[in-house]
């Protein structure tokens, strides 16, 4: 390889692949995308196929060094915390985090389309309903078929940001010695909609993510700049009750009245919806080594993660941000900055992933547990006591984008195993308020 190649040619122009053209557009690159989808700006397709994102501090960062942060502020909701929803419709708000912390709901494709509208302008070149046939790892070549004709395309290197079912990682999966995991869980999920009101309002709180937890699945919604939520149901492919179980409209709408009745009421279309939106699947992605040759991957197609923890995109917005700063570093030395690429972010993947998973069982199973809310209580008095020492695992992923993801996981574990013994003392319900928190502080390592 070249130590600056001129040509960079990038495999899909999703999130993540349009945000790095823009990257590397700006450094001098002669950019291309290759995205085997239609142009979602000029051919919008249906609802159902993605879970409205949650912008936090990790994707804002990356976004503010584009210069597109700005823009955000007309499509995208604040949330301050959940809603958590009881099945009597019973409402409990938890704070994300301390005073003006918040996330940001936004929709996927808004986002994207402001993003390759950004690339355009800078002069990337994109090629949509290109389907990537093969890629060849040796040669730097990949062939694409467009309709009826096929042509190879020649470049001096590869990027593979075309998601966790990555055409480009298939190539590398063949070489020598490649490891690769995908592990599905048993729940899908399905997107669902609550309207606006009549009068073009929130019929819900507006600055929350709501959930319904139900111990083995759970409901949610995040709100949109048009006053309508984004729900998606987290549900079992088989068993009972289970997606196999809902076959018809009747059974929908019982399951519905009798499990989340407060959210029905606000859902008009929920048979249509639940009938023309596809089950999806969730998986986790792990693979090594990320590169070979001129290739690399990069976002899901490296590093594939279900959505509990809203961090997916985040992620994938940070590993622009690193191999941008990786580049700084190695003066566009790129046979440096794939395996330090690679070095850095496979430990913060690989604990996202973890994180990510773990959080699912937070939501869905504890956030109405009492012992859970105990818990949370102190842990926020601790944080309030000693802001710098205790900070919330949730806090840590969420809000410190400095933090790496995998420093967080460790200090979280650390401080489970602390907690874990404080609510094991006698009549903690009652006595938590004159605990001696410094003493519990002084634990962490």
């Amino acid at each position: 390889m070249n130590k600056k190649p001129s040509k960079v040619t990038i495999v899909g122009a999703g999130l993540v692949g349009s945000l790095l053209s823009i990257y590397l557009k700006k450094r001098g690159y002669e950019v291309s995308v290759f995205d085997r989808r239609f142009d979602m700006r000029s051919a919008m397709l249906g609802g159902g196929r993605s879970i409205n994102m949650a912008l936090s501090n990790r994707g804002l960062r990356t976004l503010q060094e584009v210069g597109l942060a700005a823009h955000l502020k007309q499509n995208a909701v604040p949330m301050n915390g959940r809603m958590i929803h009881d099945i009597q419709g019973n409402l409990t708000f938890q704070p994300y985090g301390t005073k003006g912390q918040f996330i940001n709901s936004i929709s996927r494709s808004d986002l994207n389309m402001l993003l390759i509208n950004e690339a355009e302008k800078l002069g990337v070149d994109f090629f949509f309903e290109h389907k990537c046939l093969d890629v060849n790892v040796d040669k730097t070549e990949l062939t694409f078929q467009n309709y009826s004709d096929t042509k190879h395309h020649q470049t001096d290197l590869i990027i593979g940001a075309d998601g966790s079912f990555s055409a480009v990682r298939g190539a590398l999966q063949i070489t020598d010695r490649f490891e690769y995991s995908q592990t599905y869980i048993e729940h899908g999920y399905k997107e669902l909609r609550i309207p606006s009101g009549e009068d073009g309002s929130f019929l819900m709180e507006k600055e929350a993510l709501h959930i319904w937890p139900r111990e083995s699945f759970m409901l949610i919604a995040l709100p949109n700049p048009d006053a309508s939520f984004t729900c998606t149901l987290f549900f079992p492919f088989d068993g009972d009750p289970s997606f196999q179980k809902l076959g018809s409209p009747e059974k929908i709408q019982t399951f519905f009245e009798t499990t989340f009745p407060d959210a029905t009421k606000l859902m008009p279309t929920l048979a249509e919806d639940f009938r023309d939106n596809p089950t999806s699947s969730l998986v986790t992605i792990r693979c090594l080594p990320w590169y070979k040759n001129n290739t690399i991957l990069i976002g899901d197609a490296a590093h594939g993660v279900v959505p509990f923890y809203g961090q997916g995109m985040n992620a994938g917005f940070e590993d622009c941000r690193v191999l941008n700063d990786l580049l700084n570093e190695y003066q566009d030395d790129w046979t440096q900055v794939f395996p330090e690429f690679q070095r850095q972010r496979k430990p913060d993947t690989d604990a996202i992933a973890q994180l990510a998973l773990d959080n699912f069982v937070e939501m869905r199973d504890l956030v109405g547990d009492a012992d859970f809310l105990l818990r949370k209580k102190i842990e926020a008095k601790l944080h309030e006591l000693y802001p710098e020492k205790w900070i919330p695992l949730y806090s840590m992923v969420t809000f410190h984008d400095t933090m790496r993801y995998a420093e967080a996981l460790q200090k979280g574990r650390q401080q489970k195993a602390i907690m874990d013994q404080v609510m094991k003392l006698p009549s903690i319900e009652s006595t938590w308020q004159s605990l001696d928190f410094g003493k519990i502080v002084n634990q962490l390592t």
